[in-house]
């Protein structure tokens, strides 16, 4: 049997490109939030034989809490009932951050989350997670096909046809291979800018020693949370003379009032991926996944 895409109905769109471009079916999971807080997921397949050797679940791990324990329920069902592979396609995958204890008692999420995902899923699809001190994504999602991909080449043919001759500036160290990865697709100009961090929402910058009056500048990185990296690199460029200062991030998280935050730093445009969906999507990542998905699928446990 072809293998069958499931999908919630808040990222129906996403998921639904992503179906049409790996050749699949997809079908809708139903949730429904009892006033405790519990959930009541009801699959689109309704015995043991409707259910097809390999399943692909698409759900992007933003605002995450809840999803694991989707994930955890429909995985669980879908053993069950005979699936022999599961495949998860999580654009954004959560919890990468938190790779080491930066202060004594803390939990180190990253190794948990991926040993959870490893354990129910025997292919895990990704774009841009977040490895600060590891290099492959199988060193925290222990599978073989533990993929991962960039919206750094999309993303910055987006930006050769909105801009000419930007200058890419990546707001900290850490957005240094999303820059570099979107210049070697365009040829543009690259800086890093330098953070110190003092809280969740309260940074500093300063600008690498580029010339930047009268460019066009964009800033370019992984995800876009509190807002307040960006704002601030986008108010240092603009007060150094950028002509403009416009944002190009694969994940828009865009927590609480991110984006007005970053619209009052002077930013003009806001461009992301839809790996998360929100009205600044610009790209949508299913050729990419589409080709990832098909490798993955078709290739035995």
């Amino acid at each position: 049997m072809t293998p069958v895409l499931l999908y919630c109905d808040d990222e129906a769109a996403a998921a639904c490109r992503l179906a049409e471009t790996a050749g699949l079916t997809a079908a809708a999971i139903e949730c429904h939030r009892f006033p405790d807080e519990e959930l009541r997921l009801t699959l689109p397949l309704h015995a043991a034989a409707a259910f097809p050797e390999t399943l692909v679940i698409y759900r992007s791990l933003d605002r995450p809490n809840d999803k694991l324990v989707e994930l955890l329920l429909i995985a669980r069902h879908a053993r069950a009932q005979g699936v022999r592979r599961l495949v998860l396609v999580a654009p954004y995958l959560a919890y990468m951050r938190q790779d080491i204890a930066f202060h004594p008692g803390e939990v180190v999420s990253q190794p948990l989350i991926g040993h959870f995902l490893a354990e129910l899923f025997d292919a895990v699809i990704t774009v841009d997670p977040h490895l600060h001190r590891i290099e492959r994504l199988d060193q925290a999602i222990p599978l073989e096909h533990a993929v991962a991909l960039s919206g750094a080449p999309r993303l910055a043919e987006l930006i050769a046809e909105k801009r000419a001759n930007p200058l890419l500036v990546g707001p900290d160290a850490e957005a240094h291979q999303w820059v570099q990865s979107a210049a070697a697709v365009t040829g543009f100009g690259v800086g890093v800018c330098h953070k110190t961090r003092h809280g969740d929402r309260n940074v500093a910058i300063t600008l690498p020693e580029l010339d930047v009056a009268g460019r066009q500048v964009v800033l370019m990185d992984d995800v876009a949370s509190s807002g307040h990296t960006l704002a601030r690199a986008a108010e240092a460029l603009l007060h150094a003379g950028a002509a403009s200062v416009d944002v190009a991030v694969t994940h828009a998280l865009f927590a609480g009032n991110a984006l007005a935050v970053i619209r009052a730093a002077g930013v003009g445009e806001v461009w992301s991926t839809d790996c998360i969906a929100h009205e600044s999507n610009a790209i949508a990542m299913a050729p990419v996944l589409g080709e990832a998905l098909k490798g993955v699928a078709t290739t035995g446990g």
